[in-house]
């Protein structure tokens, strides 16, 4: 009986090839597990300034002010 050696198939082939190197998939998988780790714990701790209130502007003081300082001509040169 003749032992026939066993080739790869096309998809394993392509799949080897395509592949990720080990440590770069190693890397990765450290990266995600830090980050969640991290994301745990500051969702435990909670708020850092449970105080602080949003910098958002309800309704600008005249239209056309955006809430930039004024005098700041928005990068249009002065000209609009």
């Amino acid at each position: 009986m003749t032992d026939r050696p066993q080739y790869p198939t096309l998809a394993i082939t392509a799949l080897k090839r395509w592949a990720p190197p080990p440590a770069l998939a190693g890397f990765m998988a450290l990266l995600i597990v830090m980050f969640g780790v991290a994301y745990g714990v500051g969702a435990s701790a909670g708020p850092v300034a449970p105080g602080m209130r949003s910098t958002e502007v309800e309704s600008p003081g005249f239209v056309g002010d955006l809430g930039r300082p004024h005098g700041h001509s928005g990068g249009t040169g002065g000209t609009r």
